[in-house]
């Protein structure tokens, strides 16, 4: 009776509805190992977004795939057990029309992107995946990839004939490969190095800031600079989670992810001088290849792809217009 009368409503209140009133976590998960581009990018969001977040919300990151792979990731922004992440060339696996992205030799440099964005993106791609339950609030970037191996320099297509090469998840890889003569398979981003050092995998693909922070220079040799794709990485959310943040929480949300992309892609500029140096200092053999070569190898791809997906054709056409 004594404690009946001593609780006051407000006393009440904090005992048993506090939960009510507990900081919201936004859970960011990534496959970037710590000193990639993507950690990079992620953590300096959080510190931007959290700094005006107050007690509103919390931006919690979570990389070297600690939340899933790359596709996992989706599954559980869609499910909403995952509150952010940072998908790549798996988007195209969510919605066809990302694979204009997955197109070797398309993208010429980051000004290039940038008009990409702005006259095709936003308008064609971006309402693709919100019709799979992702909303996508930036731009950021993956990066120019190159070609890693164990066996041998690769000036040619050819000299990919019978290189056991892992790739990402997405079709359009595994097409462009096949298309060079390469015994292309995907695999999580996770279990690459443990594939290249047994030699389940003889090579693989990425930007210098996923090799140099995996570490597949202590299991490669030969690093050959294609720059085949240029993959861009988008800051995405779940549209399930997404509806259920205050208003004013979206707001820093997106407005954030969108002020991350020039901290990004300065990062992105500098890295790619500093690690290509620490790669060749590591003992990594590098050559220039013949691009001229893979870009003619890589018409089928082109067309199999505009066959395909339907208004991949008039996107592409744009995307080359925007480089002239």
């Amino acid at each position: 009776m004594q404690l009946k009368k001593w609780l006051c409503p407000a006393t009440l209140a904090v005992l048993f509805c506090g939960n009510a009133y507990a900081q919201v976590e936004i859970k960011f998960g990534h496959v970037g190992e710590p000193g990639s581009l993507f950690a990079a990018s992620a953590e300096e969001f959080a510190k931007r977004a959290n700094a005006k977040l107050g007690a509103k919300a919390k931006v919690v990151v979570f990389g070297s795939s600690q939340l899933g792979g790359d596709k996992e990731l989706l599954q559980k922004l869609k499910l909403g057990t995952v509150d952010m992440a940072l998908p790549s060339t798996v988007m195209s696996s969510e919605a066809d029309l990302f694979g204009v992205f997955e197109m070797p030799y398309l993208v010429k440099d980051r000004k290039h992107m940038g008009r990409i964005e702005k006259e095709v993106f936003w308008s064609k791609l971006a309402p693709e995946a919100e019709k799979k339950g992702l909303k996508i609030l930036a731009v950021w970037e993956n990066g120019y990839r190159h070609i890693t191996n164990s066996k041998r320099p690769i000036n040619t297509p050819e000299d990919l004939k019978g290189i056991k090469l892992r790739v990402p998840e997405g079709k359009w890889r595994v097409k462009m490969f096949q298309a060079y003569g390469a015994n292309p398979s995907p695999m999580k981003f996770s279990e690459v190095f443990t594939a290249l050092q047994t030699g389940v995998m003889d090579g693989q693909e990425n930007p210098f800031t996923q090799i140099y922070s995996a570490k597949f220079q202590e299991a490669q040799k030969y690093l050959s600079l294609t720059g085949h794709v240029y993959t861009p990485g988008y800051a995405t959310v779940g549209a399930k989670k997404w509806a259920t943040l205050p208003a004013d929480v979206r707001k820093i949300l997106e407005d954030t992810a969108k002020e991350t992309q020039a901290f990004v892609y300065a990062t992105a500029e500098k890295g790619d001088n500093e690690l290509l140096g620490k790669l060749k200092a590591a003992g990594m053999q590098v050559n220039t290849p013949d691009k001229d070569a893979f870009i003619a190898a890589s018409k089928p791809v082109y067309e199999d792809f505009a066959k395909e997906v339907t208004g991949s054709k008039e996107i592409i056409e744009r995307a080359i217009a925007l480089g002239k």
